[in-house]
C-alpha cells in the first residue's frame, strides 16, 4: 500500500478501512502461490549470499508477507502508510518490527538495507510519482543490494488504471517497469510472468533487481526531475 504525496492520507485511510478484512482474505496467500513462493526465495538466497543484512518489506501490509521473509531466514522488518495494518502485523508477529511510513521518505539512512520487498504496494502509485519512489529505494539500498517487486502486469499493453477493490491502481507492462527501475540505477537478474490463478483478475509479474555500483552506473544517468505538484 502506498500513495501519492499529492493524496496525503488517502491510500491509508482506504486500506484502514478493510484492514482487518484483508488480513483475514490474504493470510494464508502464499500458501497455494508456489511460483510467488520461489521469487520470495530466489530473493532470499541472494540476500543472505551477499551477507544476509537488513531487509525492509515496504507496504507490508497486516505482516504475513514479512514473517515469510523472517521464515527463509533474512533479518526483516515491515513498513507500511496504514495504522491500523501496523497494528494487526505487531498483533499477529510480535517478535517482528514493524513501522509506519511512506515508501517515498523512509526513516532509514543511506546504504541501510541489503535488500527490499515491494509486494503489490506500488500499484496504488500515479505512473509519473513511480520514479520517485524508485529513486527513493536506491538511496536506502546498499550498493549491489537485492529488490524484489511483484505487480499487475498489462499483458503487452501500456500503463493503465483499474477498479481495485480499495482504491484506484494500476498495471504496468514488464519493460516498462523494468525501464523505470533501471532508469534509477538497477540492474535486473530476473524476471517471472504468471497467469492469474482462478480468484485473480489479471497477470502477475514480478521483478528482481540489484542496485548497481556506482562504477556500473552510465555516465548520462541523471535523478528525476521536480516533483509534481499538481
Amino acid at each position: 500500500m502506498t500513495e501519492s504525496s499529492l493524496r496525503p492520507g488517502a491510500t491509508a485511510r482506504a486500506y484502514d478501512a478493510v484492514a482487518v478484512l484483508y488480513s483475514e482474505l490474504f493470510r494464508d496467500s502464499l500458501d497455494s502461490l508456489p511460483l510467488d513462493r520461489s521469487m520470495h526465495a530466489a530473493f532470499a538466497d541472494s540476500v543472505r549470499a551477499a551477507g544476509a543484512g537488513p531487509v525492509a518489506d515496504l507496504g507490508c501490509g497486516p505482516g504475513h508477507g514479512t514473517a515469510h521473509l523472517r521464515a527463509l531466514g533474512l533479518d526483516v522488518f515491515g513498513v507500511d502508510l496504514s495504522p491500523v495494518m501496523i497494528g494487526l502485523a505487531r498483533e499477529a508477529y510480535p517478535e517482528l518490527r514493524f513501522d509506519v511510513g511512506s515508501m517515498d521518505a523512509l526513516d532509514l539512512a543511506d546504504d541501510e538495507l541489503a535488500g527490499i520487498v515491494s509486494w503489490y504496494s506500488l500499484i496504488h502509485t500515479p505512473p509519473r510519482e513511480l520514479p520517485y519512489y524508485f529513486a527513493e529505494f536506491r538511496r536506502v539500498l546498499e550498493p549491489g543490494g537485492h529488490l524484489l517487486l511483484a505487480f499487475f502486469e498489462s499483458e503487452g499493453g501500456p500503463v493503465e488504471a483499474f477498479d481495485h477493490k480499495v482504491t484506484t491502481a494500476y498495471r504496468w507492462p514488464v519493460d516498462e517497469l523494468a525501464a523505470l527501475a533501471r532508469d534509477a540505477g538497477f540492474v535486473e537478474t530476473g524476471r517471472m510472468l504468471r497467469e492469474p490463478g482462478a480468484d485473480e483478475r489479471f497477470r502477475r509479474g514480478h521483478l528482481l533487481m540489484t542496485g548497481a555500483r556506482s562504477s556500473d552506473l552510465p555516465a548520462e544517468r541523471t535523478p528525476p526531475g521536480p516533483r509534481p505538484t499538481s
